[in-house]
């Protein structure tokens, strides 16, 4: 495969952005077939790629039917690691994907605190080898190659497989991600108001997931929202999904940190991120790029001022752009 050159941009000025609405049904089991744009028909289908006990992880496959896809493109959904489930894949972002030739895998996997990093880390790593095993006969065959993407939490486990998963993915899209699971940002408290709406004691936090382990937060009977508001506040949001301390165990996070394992082979990256974001911050993008440079890697950075979490802002635009911009650098990559 030929490697893509460099890219860095800048848009000007500021640019921003709402969120867009996120698909919140999950599919039941079995296949659904739709009329897509243009007539195109589209299917989804949930298989079952992991077991655990009790527990099936579930990954939503969706394609264009009577066709080919050039390549898997591997969704992974954020929440901090302990929300959210593979019904989050954006409505928008899919249908890009889907008109653009890629298959769209949407997976879940066991979320925190629950499960703790390393179990998160392992699903991630098996749900790309059973794709790449061609899971339950996907494709006729399973395409190759697959691309990992992943917004905020899904972001960091979509630059995680960039070294941890067997094979690697061809290329990554990370959203308002992160390479760093320890720094201030993450393990002293939250100065952003976003994280006071919803405030609670600590053992009254702690029963929101006092639950068995989950893959999906649509099966959780407490409150992992609050939850997370909590950790933010307190700062111990990298203890509480790992079960080790920042300060005194730092080494024990450094084979699940992206920023401590980018190489020369690591696969080319689309970054996005706004400058504005007050739940990753924006360093978070520069730290990745810096490495990416320092190692030769491939990679797009679209730096979008003023932009909160997500993109968030007046200017409507700016999503779907990152979507765009970002679908480009992967076919870039995967069409060689």
């Amino acid at each position: 495969m030929r490697r893509c050159r460099t890219l860095l941009r800048a848009e000007p000025g500021p640019i921003h952005t709402t969120r867009r609405s996120l698909l919140r049904a999950a599919a039941a089991l079995g296949a659904n077939t739709w009329a897509g744009c243009g007539g195109a028909m589209r299917s989804v289908e949930t298989h079952i790629y992991k077991s655990i006990g009790d527990l099936r992880i579930g990954a939503d496959v969706h394609r264009l039917q009577a066709s080919m896809p050039r390549a898997t493109a591997v969704w992974i959904h954020g929440g901090a690691l302990i929300n959210g489930g593979r019904q989050n894949l954006p409505r928008l972002l899919k249908h890009m994907l889907l008109d653009a030739g890629f298959a769209v895998v949407s997976i879940d996997y066991r979320l925190a605190p629950e499960s703790k990093l390393a179990a998160i880390i392992k699903d991630i790593e098996d749900a790309f080898l059973w794709i790449e095993r061609g899971g339950a006969g996907l494709f006729d065959g399973a395409p190759s190659p697959t691309v990992a993407l992943g917004s905020s939490a899904g972001g960091y486990l979509a630059l995680t497989a960039g070294y941890r998963t067997v094979p690697r993915p061809s290329a990554i899209a990370s959203f308002w991600g992160y390479g760093d699971l320890i720094g201030e940002w993450y393990s002293t408290p939250s100065p952003h108001e976003r994280h006071y709406r919803t405030v609670m004691p600590r053992e009254q936090a702690l029963r929101q997931v006092s639950g068995p382990p989950i893959s999906n937060a649509a099966d959780r009977n407490g409150n992992g929202r609050a939850f997370y508001q909590h950790c933010r506040q307190h700062g111990i949001w990298p203890e509480q999904v790992s079960g080790w301390d920042p300060r005194k165990e730092a080494g024990e996070f450094e084979p699940y940190m992206p920023l401590l394992n980018v190489d020369p082979d690591y696969p080319p990256t689309f970054l996005a991120h706004g400058t504005s974001d007050t739940d990753v911050p924006y360093e978070q993008a520069s730290l990745m790029a810096e490495q990416f440079r320092r190692y030769g890697v491939p990679f797009e950075l679209m730096r979008v001022d003023g932009a909160e979490h997500g993109l968030a802002g007046p200017d409507a635009g700016a999503l779907p752009r990152a979507y765009a911009a970002a679908i480009s650098f992967l076919r870039t990559v995967v069409d060689g």
